[in-house]
């Protein structure tokens, strides 16, 4: 246990230093030579210091994420899906622009026995994510669906670079980022699919991930039902 905490505050540490360093910089450069800079770079140079001020507070919340979940249990309690994600893709809209968020809902779903703060959490870093390494086609897909007469089935699907299948799993390892051409060009710590994986299992659901290298990937997590009965007459009418 020692040997995990060392090794978890190591990479803390080192994944810290690197916009630390970069804010403390340009930082120094701007005091020292502020006359000497033309506008431009100046806008620059406060630009670079937001965008790392912004990953070292991702990395600070989702490092205090992970030392609560030993202890932050969920609060459960009934949660309409359909609406409960509508919200966190009205929130994202806003950040992805961009990008067009369709959804496929199923109309007829009854309530998952689930904490709320916590599921959107989970819808957020999925969406995020996706956005995240979709270059060309800026379209997300969100279904809901019935899996069985015990759960509801939610998947998250970009048409980005894709994942290859030796590293479904390495995904929802702790400080993973997998190698491609966008990795460089987006901001994360290798947290965000670690935690989702532990808030979707914390509730007693399911998460795992499908993809088409250089095509799509698609993310997928199943909750069980609040009530069966509900699910039966649901199920029906759908």
């Amino acid at each position: 246990m020692n040997n995990i905490q060392d090794e978890f505050i190591s990479t803390v540490s080192h994944e810290m230093r690197t916009p630390l360093t970069s804010i403390r910089g340009f930082s120094q450069t701007l005091l020292s030579s502020w006359d000497k800079l033309d506008e431009e770079s100046k806008k620059k140079f406060i630009k670079i210091i937001e965008e790392q001020s912004n990953r070292l507070i991702n990395l600070v919340e989702n490092v205090l994420t992970v030392s609560k979940m030993s202890y932050d249990k969920p609060v459960f309690r009934k949660v309409d899906v359909n609406a409960s994600i509508i919200k966190v893709i009205q929130m994202l809209s806003l950040k992805y622009k961009d990008f067009k968020i369709v959804s496929h809902f199923n109309s007829h779903l009854p309530p998952a026995w689930l904490d709320e703060e916590k599921f959107q959490q989970i819808m957020t870093n999925l969406i995020d994510n996706a956005c995240k390494y979709s270059e060309t086609k800026k379209e997300i897909e969100i279904t809901t669906s019935f899996l069985s007469s015990d759960f509801v089935k939610i998947t998250v699907k970009d048409f980005g670079v894709g994942i290859k299948k030796e590293d479904f799993d390495k995904v929802f390892e702790k400080f993973i980022r997998l190698e491609n051409h966008l990795t460089s060009k987006t901001q994360g710590n290798g947290l965000g699919l670690y935690i989702t994986g532990n808030l979707v299992k914390s509730m007693h659901g399911k998460i795992g991930v499908k993809s088409e290298l250089g095509k799509w990937t698609e993310f997928y997590i199943e909750f069980p039902f609040y009530n069966q009965e509900e699910v039966l007459r649901c199920s029906q009418q759908s």
